[in-house]
């Protein structure tokens, strides 16, 4: 027993360059969404700009699915793909579309720095990964660092309210819904999960859109822009290369390339809104790339055994024949 446990334990994952490049990837797709989001609700009811993006990319997905005659899930994928729908397609969108009608986006940038720390746990929790300590003490201390950095951007936190809470809540919600996404990208496919996620969500999406009141003329050209990128893009085709990169894994350590986001919106939405950027910003922004090096390379282990380790020790004991011993034999 020991020796199975002991297995188990030193089976490390490794840590692949094309998962961190698709997350990259991922991450800078997803960047823009916070400011865009801004941008949209200036003009547009935060619950349609949460709904109706979702229709869209639904739509997207299913002519998709269609296209390719993509299988259709089966068993308990069904119930995964419902997470992913909550999480990602229903409950991040929403609920940040609502806080961003009343704080900025670098205020936002706050909250949702804490979404790497959260998914390795919703990871861990529901998985066999496995980080290490130095893994948990970098993921510590980019949220912390995050934390500054912002604070460092926007003149400080400043107490929490309402709008807090809900961008909390949005963290959880994409938790959940990027750790199971992760496991189903690696039954599904990555872009057939959020494809079925969004294709999942569309009849319930739908009926939210149509009962919301529409845009009308106070919605511009850039509010219209901004829509669009956040359908086609953060609810859509980023999720291409996201889930793609958490498939590859480790989840714990993919995760985590989601702290240089926070770096990354607050420069789009000083660039987009105009909301200030200091010096002392460049400081936190090094920090908080520090800390995403090291959780991002911190090792991660299996609680798995691996596919070797059980060959191992069976071919490691002595071969017994199949002939019966003489002493078993009846005597005549």
């Amino acid at each position: 027993m020991r020796d199975h446990d002991s297995a188990i334990s030193t089976v490390r994952v490794p840590l692949s360059a094309a998962g961190v490049a698709w997350g990259f990837l991922g991450v800078l797709a997803f960047s823009f969404t916070v400011p865009l989001t801004r941008i949209a609700v200036e003009g547009m009811n935060p619950y349609f700009v949460g709904t109706a993006r979702a229709v869209v990319a639904g739509v997207c997905a299913g002519a998709l699915l269609l296209a390719v005659r993509a299988p259709l899930p089966c068993g308990r994928q069904w119930t995964g793909l419902a997470v992913v729908a909550l999480g990602v397609v229903a409950g991040f969108p929403l609920l940040t579309s609502v806080a961003l009608e009343s704080v900025s986006a670098s205020h936002a940038a706050v909250v949702i720095g804490l979404l790497p720390a959260a998914t390795a746990v919703v990871a861990v929790v529901r998985g066999p990964e496995r980080p290490s300590r130095i893994f948990w003490v970098a993921s510590a201390a980019g949220a912390v660092a995050v934390a500054v950095f912002v604070s460092l951007g926007t003149g400080g936190l400043g107490s929490v309210g309402v709008a807090d809470l809900l961008l909390a809540g949005a963290v959880i919600a994409a938790a959940f819904g990027y750790a199971e996404g992760a496991a189903l990208s690696r039954q599904l496919g990555s872009w057939q999960t959020i494809c079925w996620a969004l294709v999942l969500a569309l009849p319930a999406m739908s009926v939210l859109t149509a009962l919301l009141p529409w845009p009308g003329p106070d919605a511009g050209g850039a509010q219209w822009a901004s829509f669009a990128y956040l359908a086609l893009v953060s609810m859509f085709l980023g999720f291409f290369a996201w889930y793609r990169s958490l498939a590859i894994g480790p989840v714990a350590n993919v995760s985590q390339i989601q702290l240089v986001q926070p770096v990354l919106t607050i420069t789009w939405a000083s660039t987009l809104l105009h909301e200030p950027l200091t010096p002392g910003v460049l400081l936190g922004a090094a920090a908080v790339v520090a800390c995403a090096a090291l959780a991002v390379t911190a090792r991660v282990r299996s609680a798995t055994p691996s596919v070797g380790a059980p060959l191992m020790r069976a071919r490691s004991r002595p071969r017994q024949s199949l002939q019966p011993s003489r002493e078993a034999l009846p005597k005549r």
